[in-house]
């Protein structure tokens, strides 16, 4: 679907606008790292301008009808001015990735003028060791995580010479009319009516396919069921869910992907599962380090999920539905972890979710702009979940720009109202790369957080190769789990990670078998509900 003039935002794309605020910032970026040299500014505009043609939104702004006839539209903006939007600067003295990270906090604590084109983007030189590095900045209202990754395609290359790209025939790019307050109001009035006929066709369809609609209607009932009974079962209080300012700190992670399947290939699951575990392990770590009892306390992540259809790959706009999985945080032994986050997951995927949030998108399709900004206010309610983890799978080649290789890619979230902590994971050419945005007031130790992963991947990728080792000394029949360093089986837990005796491995009341749901506030046990383990 080409990306039009006067396209109306999609309720999901309006939500962000509606969640923003001036501390909580809806934009998401990346820092990206280059071999060097860095090219010149010039010649890094003419790349971009001779591409921009691609994805036309990054010259369109936002207009917003009066009276709120209908959600915000998108429109040529004028006044577009590249140079505007690309900015080039240089860091001082060593040129360390620290530095770099504050700069990109800098960058990233200011909100987006919403008169323009809702992206930045920084030339960053003098990073040290022969390098350069880009900032990336995106309103989250313009492109979500897994588009990005197509979007891509406009500064980057697959091999080091840049690719021939066709420019369209005819005179340079011409803005289209900024439109008047009457056009305004008739577009908003006719996407609501297009929105009703589209109901009424779907109706219609309905009533000649009886059996195929029972059965999602059977389904999207299901689906709202899940979502209202998380709303009804609040996450548990923690020092993520606090009040927060404008200010970010940054810490970035590396890994190698390796890493990750060996030990999904050892215990079973997915990558994501993997990853969610050393989250849980990490949060673990920092909960007992700030004091906060871990027994039977079971945090809820929203894992963002794409539903965007192969028939919609490369369309701007975003196509998210938002799991609550949970983090079994009250869980001391890591491959038991694992285990629990693999069957809670495979739940997820199992459960009527995404198909629920599809629905209520839909219905805020139809909502008035007021009605909806409460409606995403709510989705981002600090009630249904404690902290963000999103994972996004990038290309497994390396990729250039202007002959340049990227060697490193750190994706940074956003930071919704009372939530100090967003985890964004992104793969890329072998590696397993690691963002964590936070609050600077509320998170000082966010680096303990980090810290924290390390160790918690560090735990299995040990468990697995003991288990490995075992198994080829004849020690192990039938891929049985073998127990971690610092784990003991016996019936006598003993204290771990820091020694302190009120926390167990797996409360006596709940076996690794059976899955915790979110927690009263102040850290109660948690109820068992099979049929709520889909909720997360």
């Amino acid at each position: 679907m080409a990306q039009e003039h006067l396209d109306r935002l999609t309720a999901t794309d309006a939500s962000f606008l509606a969640q923003e605020g001036d501390n909580s910032h809806m934009h998401v970026g990346a820092i990206l790292i280059f071999e060097g040299p860095p090219p010149a500014i010039g010649d890094f505009l003419d790349h971009i301008r001779g591409r921009l043609h691609l994805v036309p939104r990054y010259r369109q702004k936002l207009v917003v009808p009066r009276a709120e006839m209908g959600r915000p539209l998108w429109v040529d903006d004028p006044s577009f001015n590249l140079d505007y939007h690309v900015r080039h600067t240089a860091l001082p003295a060593p040129g360390s990735e620290e530095q770099l990270t504050r700069l990109a906090c800098r960058i990233f604590s200011q909100q987006l003028d919403r008169s323009k084109p809702l992206w930045e983007t920084w030339l960053v030189e003098r990073l040290e060791g022969t390098r350069f590095a880009l900032i990336s900045k995106t309103h989250h209202a313009l492109v979500d995580g897994v588009a990005g990754v197509d979007l891509a395609t406009v500064l980057f290359d697959a091999e080091r010479a840049p690719r021939a790209v066709d420019h369209p025939t005819g005179a340079e790019w011409q803005p289209r009319p900024e439109p008047g307050s009457a056009l305004l109001a008739a577009t908003g009035v006719k996407a609501v009516v297009k929105a009703g006929v589209e109901l009424a066709t779907r109706t219609v369809t309905a009533a000649t396919r009886p059996e195929t609609t029972v059965r999602r209607a059977q389904e999207a009932v299901e689906g709202v069921g899940e979502i209202v009974w998380a709303a009804l079962n609040p996450a548990p209080d923690t020092p993520l869910n606090v009040p927060i300012g404008p200010h970010r700190r940054f810490a970035q992670l590396r890994f190698r992907l390796e890493d990750f399947k060996e030990v999904k290939n050892a215990f079973g699951g997915t990558v994501n599962d993997v990853v969610l575990t050393v989250v849980a392990g990490a949060l673990r770590r920092f909960l007992r380090a700030r004091g906060v009892r871990t027994e039977g306390l079971e945090l809820r992540a929203l894992v963002p999920v794409s539903i965007r259809s192969e028939d919609q790959q490369g369309q701007l706009g975003n196509r998210l539905a938002a799991m609550r999985a949970p983090l079994p945080v009250y869980v001391g032994d890591p491959v038991a972890r694992l285990a629990l986050v693999k069957e809670s997951m495979d739940g997820l995927k199992e459960s009527k979710q995404a198909i629920g949030a599809e629905v209520l998108a839909g219905v805020n399709n139809l909502a008035p702009p007021t009605i909806l900004a409460q409606a995403s206010r709510l989705n981002f309610s600090t009630r249904l979940f404690n902290v963000i983890v999103t994972n996004v799978p990038g290309p497994q080649m390396p990729l250039y720009v202007l002959g340049r290789e990227l060697l490193d890619l750190f994706p940074v979230g956003f930071l919704p109202e009372n939530h100090a902590l967003f985890v964004a994971i992104m793969s890329y050419n072998g590696k397993v790369n690691f963002g964590l945005l936070a609050d600077y007031d509320a998170l000082p130790d966010v680096e303990d957080i980090a810290q924290g992963i390390r160790e918690s991947l560090d735990e299995l990728l040990t468990a697995a190769r003991r288990k490995a080792s075992a198994a080829d000394s004849g020690l192990v029949g039938n891929g049985a789990p073998v127990v971690p360093t610092g784990a003991d089986s016996s019936s006598e837990r003993q204290p771990d990670d820091g020694g302190e005796p009120d926390d167990r491995d797996v409360d006596q009341d709940e076996g690794p078998g059976d899955l915790m749901l979110a927690g009263e506030k102040g850290g109660q046990h948690a109820e068992r509900d099979r049929k709520g383990r889909a909720d997360g």
